[in-house]
């Protein structure tokens, strides 16, 4: 597998995170996903890794750190907002981001960029 392509099915799991924060995927991220996914080129990366981490019953914290541990391993990459938008765009479909959805946005940032600055560190001494 392409590490792009795996980056990208590591959005979809990152976007299933976010829509079960709250306790349930509403239908209004549902809805949200298929539209955010509709011309999207790696739609069904994102799709499917989304989909198996729903059918797996997979907890919202497992899942992030996940994410997580595979971003810190990718490396800095501009991708990254787009995953920080994607994820605001699905929060809000269903009645705004709620406080555990938000958690988990602006974590994403927070993480990576202390995780980096710690891979910094260790290089420069």
């Amino acid at each position: 597998m392409k590490k792009k392509e795996k980056l990208y099915e590591t959005l979809g799991e990152l976007l299933f995170a976010v829509a079960k924060a709250d306790g349930e995927i509403q239908i209004e991220e549902r809805e949200s996903l298929r539209s955010l996914l509709k011309h999207h080129t790696w739609a069904s990366e994102i799709k499917w890794s989304f989909d198996y981490e729903e059918a797996r019953g997979s907890s919202v914290e497992e899942t992030y750190n996940k994410v997580i541990n595979f971003c810190h391993g990718y490396g800095p990459t501009a991708e990254y907002e787009e995953f920080i938008d994607a994820m605001k765009f699905v929060a809000k479909s269903s009645k705004g981001i709620s406080e555990n959805e938000e958690v988990i946005i602006s974590s994403f940032s927070k993480d990576l960029i202390d995780r980096f600055q710690r891979d910094l560190d260790i290089l420069r001494k």
